[in-house]
């Protein structure tokens, strides 16, 4: 990746709704090697999608909390796999710690929690045990990678 890749991914994290020739403008490419390029990304898979960001307040989910999670070790794919298919998980990363795993969940409230991790995570396979932490206030939310590239 050159410093153009770089641009054209810095701009479509920014807005991804934004046209070929107003990225191309941004970044000093003219529309078609602008568009051939994202093309190549997309080939790459380093873009892997284009979505709206959502806020989660206006759509009633007002509770997020992380659950570390340890799993015993013939169930490690097992687990794996339900996490993926579970709506209300939105992240979920292995770790190196008490835990094994460690998840970000969503819900509307309180009690939605309790029901999720009582009804829910704690029966996905080899869950041995679990903590949650509740988030009480978010500060930052899904900064742009392109931001982090140039800090590294």
């Amino acid at each position: 990746m050159d410093r153009f890749d770089c641009a054209i991914l810095a701009e479509l994290e920014q807005d991804s709704r934004q046209g070929f020739g107003t990225i191309a403008d941004k970044v000093g490419l003219s529309k078609t090697p602008c568009w051939n390029r994202v093309q190549s990304l997309e080939q790459r898979r380093v873009i892997t999608g284009y979505r709206a960001t959502i806020d989660p307040h206006a759509i009633g989910l007002r509770l997020s909390a992380f659950v570390e999670v340890s799993v015993d070790f013939a169930h490690h794919a097992a687990f794996e796999a339900a996490v993926l298919d579970h709506p209300a998980i939105l992240d979920s990363y292995t770790v190196a710690g008490d835990g094994d795993y460690l998840l970000h969940v969503i819900t509307r409230d309180v009690e939605t929690l309790d029901g999720l991790l009582r009804s829910e995570l704690s029966r996905l396979p080899g869950v041995q045990r679990f903590a949650s932490t509740i988030c009480m206030k978010t500060i930052k939310r899904a900064a742009p990678l392109m931001a982090a590239v140039k800090v590294a």
